[in-house]
């Protein structure tokens, strides 16, 4: 079975590099089944639960571009097993992915879970839409109270994706990540300060006073 993401990403001047550090034998003979070339269920929650992820492209002038692309959490779609959409919302007006992939539309997406150490890479193919030109789709990326304004809509097609290692990933978390993580040991202060209350009414009733 092709390894999807490998079959894009190998090419000769990578293979080179891969002989020369004695580790071509590894994908060379390697032999599961990797096709990622459909989003299963467990990855497409996964795609559903980020709040960003980083957008590669290239330029006519083959200089990369690599953006950051944030917003509420989910605001990259998962339409069906192969396809994500996304609003493209205004932003420092440069436009440069949206240039570049008018020219190439192929991408590279990274999306970060910094708090688990994961990180799902993939190759995509960009369609870009005007906000008119499919009213269903421009619904369904809609994100209901997020105040920017859209321009257009990230229309993605995978071609293939896999996971990264963890190795190098330092953990970090969101503000809300935080919150949740602290918010036993608030209410855990909230209880103890009911009950000093409730001790120091009980003394004053004693006529004594802490």
């Amino acid at each position: 079975m092709a390894y999807g993401f490998l079959d894009i990403a190998l090419t000769p001047s990578v293979k080179t590099v891969q002989e020369q550090m004695n580790a071509d034998r590894i994908w060379s003979d390697f032999r599961g089944h990797r096709a990622f070339d459909r989003f299963s269920d467990n990855v497409a929650g996964y795609i559903a639960e980020r709040d960003s992820f980083y957008f590669a492209t290239v330029s006519e002038t083959g200089w990369p571009y690599v953006q950051y692309r944030g917003g509420p959490r989910g605001f990259l779609r998962v339409l069906d097993a192969r396809t994500l959409a996304f609003a493209d919302y205004r932003g420092n007006r440069q436009y440069i992915s949206t240039g570049n992939v008018s020219a190439d539309d192929r991408a590279c997406l990274l999306l970060m879970d910094y708090a688990q150490r994961a990180r799902l890479k993939m190759y995509v193919r960009v369609d870009v839409l005007a906000l008119d030109a499919d009213p269903e789709l421009t619904q369904q990326v809609a994100v209901p109270g997020y105040k920017a304004t859209p321009e257009r809509i990230f229309r993605l097609h995978l071609q293939a994706y896999d996971w990264n290692c963890s190795q190098h990933i330092t953990p970090r978390f969101t503000e809300d990540q935080v919150s949740e993580a602290v918010r036993p040991l608030y209410e855990r202060l909230d209880n103890l300060a009911s009950e000093n209350a409730v001790l120091r009414a009980r003394l004053a009733n004693y006529g004594e006073t802490p």
